[in-house]
């Protein structure tokens, strides 16, 4: 099956927060998004609120229940108290976790996940009595150790960080080691019963090749490409030219 695409609204809301105004409005964006048939939204909600802010997230699942019952909320971030006290109070289907330092610019690395097992072991342990799918957000090249290591957590899924393949878009030979490092590594955590996920300066470019070196991708959570996008073509001419990328 194809991936499904998350549209992550965190530039929508970066732009938003440039002016104490309600626009762009991230729920009317995400609407259009759904609409147009995304499978859902993905949001990050970082400590200083720099662009998704604590108080969307309750109109965002108001939403998705109200107008799309069969479209998921994820939420990313790192397991601070307050982060899952978040989660907990929103219920997403699913939530995505980093191993972000708040003062990060974007998430950039995927964990590790034997050195802190016992922390995620723990999380997704509370996360899963709540009914959350839990992701975990995982290096392009993660071996078959990494991988055994992420399946004892506990999680459902990994989601690869593609910043790496990504940074290649002028670079074809640099794009296809890259293509090789995900392909192989998917695998491995296929065969291991762990879903796949994907995200990070995914483009309508570059999305074909990376659905065909990893065949089973369940969902692509694509934000800051498909914003810009957005900007030319509009959101939702934007989300079904990325819906088609993916192979729908």
């Amino acid at each position: 099956m194809p991936a499904q695409l998350s549209v992550n609204l965190n530039a929508v809301a970066m732009l938003r927060n440039r002016r104490d105004l309600p626009w762009p409005s991230v729920t009317g964006l995400g609407r259009i998004a759904l609409e147009a048939g995304a499978h859902g939204l993905t949001v990050h909600p970082r400590p200083d609120q720099r662009h998704i802010r604590f108080s969307d997230l309750p109109a965002i699942r108001a939403l998705i229940d109200d107008e799309f019952p069969g479209a998921e909320f994820n939420i990313e971030g790192y397991p601070t108290e307050d982060f899952l006290a978040l989660v907990e109070a929103n219920e997403p289907e699913q939530v995505t976790l980093v191993p972000d330092d708040p003062a990060q610019a974007t998430s950039d690395h995927g964990w590790d996940f034997a050195g802190n097992a016992d922390l995620l072991k723990k999380v997704i342990a509370r996360l899963k009595k709540g009914g959350a799918r839990v992701s975990l957000f995982c290096d392009p090249d993660a071996d078959l150790a990494a991988l055994e290591a992420a399946k004892a957590t506990g999680a459902d899924r990994i989601e690869y960080y593609t910043g790496p393949y990504g940074g290649t878009y002028d670079d074809p030979a640099a794009a296809q080691r890259e293509l090789a490092r995900l392909e192989a590594s998917g695998r491995i955590a296929h065969d291991l019963g762990l879903g796949v996920n994907a995200g990070h300066d995914l483009t309508v470019d570059n999305m074909p090749a990376l659905a065909k070196a990893l065949p089973q991708l369940r969902e692509v959570s694509i934000g800051h490409g498909l914003t810009a996008d957005a900007l030319e073509h509009g959101m939702a001419e934007t989300v079904r030219r990325f819906i088609r990328a993916c192979g729908n």
